[in-house]
């Protein structure tokens, strides 16, 4: 009789928890677990993105120049690590720069050779992405070079940012031409 009434007493106060939008009782272990599983998914959501900036699977390069099936042409491709959490999101942006040959500085050309922003997925895993742009031939060489802008989101603001280079000796996963090929620069004529 004395477990009826400890039952019947129990669950009207778990039902008027409920019904006022609060949680049944719990056992004091359960709270324990509980607990640490809210502290373990706050730090999941919370730990800045830091690895994937020191990891070698961040890069950019050129993997099409002036090609024939893509003349007067440069491709530029990204490859970013992910931070591990399938609910962050990664961006890239391309660019293209200049050399000019009397300062030896390098410029970006402009809003026709910028991509702006674009979403390559889930920081779950590595991801690649790459964009080609195309130029006009002109009467004399001119050299170019890409620079990657890497962003990792977390609900909706940005984690962190990055920028690379184009550099040489890259794998690209795909759209490389010849395939393989991966430089740091680019000479169109």
């Amino acid at each position: 009789m004395g477990v009826r009434l400890l039952a019947a007493a129990v669950l009207p106060l778990a039902g008027a928890c409920l019904l006022l939008g609060g949680a049944p009782p719990v056992a004091a272990g359960a709270r324990a677990h509980m607990a640490e599983a809210r502290a373990l998914a706050a730090a999941a959501t919370t730990t800045p993105v830091t690895a994937p900036l020191q990891s070698a699977e961040l890069w950019a390069t050129v993997n099409v120049c002036n090609s024939s099936h893509h003349p007067d042409t440069i491709g530029i491709r990204g490859s970013m690590p992910g931070d591990g959490h399938a609910h962050d999101v990664m961006y890239m942006r391309f660019l293209v720069q200049s050399l000019d040959a009397s300062t030896g500085k390098w410029a970006d050309i402009g809003r026709s050779a910028d991509s702006g922003f674009i979403d390559v997925g889930s920081a779950a895993a590595t991801r690649q992405a790459g964009r080609t742009f195309e130029f006009k031939p002109t009467a004399s060489d001119y050299t170019l070079r890409g620079m990657v802008e890497f962003q990792w989101h977390r609900g909706g603001h940005t984690e962190s940012t990055t920028t690379r280079t184009t550099t040489a000796h890259h794998s690209s996963a795909a759209d490389a031409e010849p395939k393989g090929f991966s430089a740091a620069t680019c000479t169109l004529p």
